[in-house]
């Protein structure tokens, strides 16, 4: 079944609009108007699907006429009529996509037929695809309530319990009730970090890339200071050397994921018979990059291991894992254009290595 098509042609001779009336009347629902006003008219009551003038007109040409309705209708096609030639003219409307088509006049009824089709066609597209922007923008609406929620309502409850738990950890009373206070501890440590990755994914996939001065002695002493309140560190000796001879400029938002979900995993890998745990931190800055190395005398592991571990929800060694952190750490680096690789040894530990460049604009 063909759709109904609804056309409006604007031509200053009744004789034309007369002729395409009673040559497509049967195809189209076709609306005519003798004078642009008169056609604005009509814009504004009717859903016009397809927009006809002719160019030559006393008031306004119709090129003139195309670019008032392309401002308020911009995804109407509008097909020309023209019964001379003007290049120029014809070209710009083109160009500046005031016109979809031109067709010279007389026309002929199978190419304007054509034309009106392929037209409506392309109005169709542009509807669905408005249509699908803004089912999008719905989503995406939606998406930053869902994540608002996570980092600011679901974070209360979960730091008011975990100021209740820092209290009977005082008072000394967490082997108390037969070791359920530290299982509800470890649960809510859980929670926490679960909220605190997905809250980074999203902020990784979609912050924009700002770049600044990175101060790196102070970005990474300031990180072990924070994973030092945990006690999967207490046992742990972090040796750090930092060369920043040469200023670097980066996304410090981006930069601090990587360097955190680093120390992370190094920690989280630590093999606990090991008497001597140790993180090596090294990271040297040049004109062109930073070049980050965070080494550990960890657990390690397999060489088909290596290949899956920047796979989302690939947790290995760490079934207790969300399995996002190197994850996230990936997609961070492609957003800043930086690399990383890992050489790793089952049971001696693991070398991961991070470049990334110095942005040019904003060095001094």
């Amino acid at each position: 079944m063909t759709p109904e098509i609804n056309v409006l042609y604007v031509d200053d001779e009744q004789q034309n609009l007369n002729s395409f009336k009673a040559a497509f009347r049967t195809r189209y629902k076709v609306f005519t108007a003798l004078s642009v006003p008169v056609a604005l008219e009509i814009l504004e009551r009717e859903e016009i699907h397809v927009l006809i003038s002719d160019q030559r007109m006393p008031e306004i040409s119709g090129v003139e006429f195309f670019k008032i309705t392309k401002e308020r209708y911009p995804h109407i096609p509008r097909v020309l009529l023209t019964g001379y030639t003007d290049i120029e003219v014809l070209a710009e409307a083109v160009n500046q996509g005031d016109i979809y088509r031109y067709i010279t006049k007389p026309w002929d009824d199978l190419e304007l037929h054509n034309s009106v089709l392929n037209a409506y066609d392309h109005y169709k597209a542009n509807k669905d695809l408005q249509e699908k922007i803004s089912e999008l923008e719905k989503a995406n609406a939606g998406l930053n309530r869902f994540v608002y929620s996570l980092s600011h309502e679901l974070r209360a409850p979960i730091a008011s319990a975990t100021g209740i738990l820092d209290l009977v950890k005082m008072e000394g009373r967490i082997g108390d009730s037969g070791g359920y206070w530290k299982l509800m501890d470890a649960c809510i440590q859980k929670l926490d970090y679960y909220v605190s990755q997905t809250v980074q994914f999203y902020k990784t996939a979609r912050f924009k890339v700002v770049q600044e001065q990175i101060h790196f002695e102070t970005l990474v002493r300031s990180l072990i200071d924070l994973y030092r309140t945990s006690n999967d560190t207490k046992d742990i000796t972090f040796e750090i050397a930092v060369d920043e001879a040469q200023h670097f400029y980066g996304d410090l938002f981006r930069v601090e994921i990587v360097i955190a979900n680093l120390l992370s995993n190094a920690i989280k890998c630590q093999r606990p018979e090991e008497p001597h745990k140790k993180i090596n931190i090294r990271i040297d800055t040049s004109v062109e990059e930073a070049r980050i190395l965070i080494a550990d005398n960890g657990i390690g592991m397999e060489a088909e291991e290596a290949t899956k571990i920047f796979d989302p929800f690939f947790k290995g060694a760490q079934p207790g894992s969300l399995g996002l952190g190197l994850f996230i750490l990936r997609e961070a680096l492609e957003k800043m254009n930086g690399i990383v690789t890992v050489n790793s040894q089952r049971g001696v530990g693991s070398t991961f290595e991070v470049v990334i460049p110095n942005t040019p604009e904003q060095k001094d």
